[in-house]
């Protein structure tokens, strides 16, 4: 454990943020109830996760001191925050693990199956591994638990299947974290080298399997070096120019050496996607040359035509640089060629957050403390839409208390030099009507519609559950359309093309939700409703100041789905955003 003092504290930097600590304090949290550990001992680190994950500042940069200051972090937990921020890891968290087989932690991930679920089947089945926990399951023993009975048991099996389905995958921050370690440790040790995180990662999919990272300028050495770092469980492979090793969390890790004259083109091969490549190769082919990962040569001599830079690979098959984001094989190549690629959007052009939580319901701030968060997020203005009535279990708001937190978001307008709007996130009953009346709705500045319950309405239901809501004359934005829970939940089933006309046709926002298990809309359906016409925006979902930050996840799905500046909303100044919202528009 690292000796710290009150001052002078520098942390090795192994770029774990807030969320990256966080997850390994709640682990510890998880393992004590497994274990039955003390009550309090167990909520005092769940509640420690809960501050850092959703404290503003990068706790890795404070010292002890600094973190004691924080309520409700003591001398323990401020202690274990500053082992994880300098090492990656924390001992205590690895001797708990050591007590349990590595799959306890599987079944914790599990949708639906939380600490006390796995202490009992630990406890009174034996279960230690997934397969025993299925076969527990289709046994007919679960059941047979005081307190589990058939429904809990065919939830397990649901979660089981799901999991299968999605084994190996990791949500794209989660990915970020690990590489942004990785690459941090491995600078350390080769400050000049050139280090390039690739594959799925690097084009911002939503969901990554292995970490694939690219390094140039460098020798055997850093691979020796990578083999030894503290988040390494097992190498998996060691050689001249390749090592790979599992991580902390499942993750594989792939480091390749790559000499200087292929670097742009090992970017663009390990790059992808598999499509992309076998574009690109082929129209190689078509004007007599062969594209590998070690450059672009001629076919007829072997010579070298490129390969030291991406620019130069592209340019010499004839095609502007490709935006990684978009190498999918959806048409970027033919765009490439006639020079119409989209001048992507960009994070830093979002002036606007339109969908947050305050304190008046599930959110951990006040309406002051969002504005100054905003404000030091760089944002302009901002739209405060905490929940209606029917979320009771988030303190959801009637009319009447809707209307009074209008008047309080409104008596803030301005704080900090934000602009705030008085707004609702309210639910969309099964039937498709609302759960606020018109009356109160039409008095806000901006209203989102979500669904938040009864995901197993049929396609057709769906379909017109999401219409109808959308053709309410008070409805400005549809919030995570799909309700997809990424590697968790599959998105409910419902037409989009009918959805996405409806919302053409009414003037009706979609959102991009940034929150990093949803990330919904999707890629795929950001750009259908591109292309239709229809005007997105990209939204937090913060339910905390940190919340500001996921707005990078949200820009990357908006980058993968063609959009420029003028297709999101929020990238206009205040006044123009507002005149293109739904309820400042001329009924069609």
């Amino acid at each position: 454990m690292p000796a710290c003092s009150s001052t002078g504290w520098t942390p090795k930097v192994f770029g774990l943020d807030n969320l990256g600590i966080a997850r390994i304090l709640r682990e510890v949290a998880d393992l004590l109830e497994i274990k039955g550990d003390n009550p309090f001992k167990i909520r005092a680190y769940r509640n420690g996760g809960d501050i850092v994950a959703n404290h503003p500042h990068d706790l890795a940069a404070l010292d002890a001191a600094g973190l004691r200051e924080i309520p409700g972090i003591g001398k323990d937990l401020a202690t274990r925050i500053l082992e994880i921020s300098a090492a990656g890891s924390c001992a205590y968290h690895r001797e708990l693990i050591a007590e349990f087989p590595p799959s306890v932690l599987d079944m914790l991930r599990l949708q639906g199956v939380g600490p006390k679920t796995v202490a009992t089947l630990y406890r009174e089945l034996g279960v230690r591994t997934l397969d025993d926990l299925e076969a527990a399951c289709t046994g007919g023993r679960v059941r047979a638990i005081k307190g589990m009975g058939p429904k809990k048991e065919s939830l397990i099996l649901k979660a089981l299947a799901e999991r299968k389905q999605y084994a190996g995958r990791h949500l794209l921050p989660d990915a970020h974290n690990t590489a942004d370690a990785v690459v941090a440790y491995l600078r350390e040790h080769a400050p000049t080298a050139q280090i390039t995180p690739v594959g799925s990662l690097r084009r911002g999919c939503d969901t990554c399997g292995d970490i694939d990272i690219l390094v140039t300028g460098a020798d055997g050495a850093l691979l020796d070096a990578f083999t030894r770092h503290r988040l390494v469980e097992r190498v998996l492979g060691h050689g001249d120019t390749k090592s790979s090793a599992l991580l902390q969390g499942g993750f594989q890790v792939d480091v390749r050496l790559v000499p200087a004259e292929s670097r742009g083109a090992a970017l663009q091969y390990f790059t992808g996607s598999r499509a992309h490549n076998i574009a690109l190769r082929d129209r190689a082919i078509g004007l007599g040359l062969k594209l590998n990962e070690y450059g672009v040569f001629r076919t007829d001599d072997e010579s070298r035509v490129a390969g030291a830079t991406e620019e130069d690979v592209y340019a010499a098959l004839g095609l502007a640089w490709i935006p990684p984001e978009l190498r999918e094989n959806r048409g970027e190549i033919a765009a490439a060629v006639t020079g119409q690629l989209p001048s992507l959007v960009r994070h830093g052009e979002l002036r606007g957050d339109l969908h947050m939580h305050s304190t008046a319901t599930d959110g951990r701030d006040t309406i002051e403390g969002m504005a100054e968060a905003a404000a030091a997020a760089g944002l302009e203005y901002i739209a405060i839409t905490d929940h209606s009535q029917a979320l009771a279990m988030a303190n959801g708001l009637d009319e009447k208390r809707a209307l009074a937190h209008a008047a309080r978001i409104r008596a803030a307008d301005g704080h900090a030099g934000v602009r705030l709007l008085a707004g609702i996130e309210c639910d969309i009953r099964p039937d498709g009507t609302l759960d606020l009346d018109d009356e109160c709705l039409a008095q806000l500045d901006l209203v989102i519609v979500s669904v938040h319950s009864a995901f197993n309405l049929d396609r057709s239901q769906m379909t017109d559950r999401l219409v109808r809501a959308i053709e309410n004359r008070w409805v400005d934005i549809v919030g995570h359309p799909s309700g997809r829970l990424i590697l968790r939940r599959e998105a409910y089933p419902f037409d989009i093309e009918a959805v996405v006309a409806a919302a053409a046709r009414t003037g009706v926002a979609l959102e991009i939700n940034c929150q990093v298990n949803r990330l919904d809309l999707s890629d795929v359906h950001a750009r259908v409703a591109r292309d239709r016409g229809v005007p997105l925006v990209i939204s937090s979902d913060a339910h905390s100041t940190r919340g500001f930050s996921r707005l990078r996840w949200g820009a990357i799905v908006a980058r993968r789905a063609w959009l420029q500046p003028e297709h999101v909303l929020n990238t206009r100044p205040f006044e123009a955003f507002q005149a293109g919202l739904r309820r400042h528009r001329q009924p069609s």
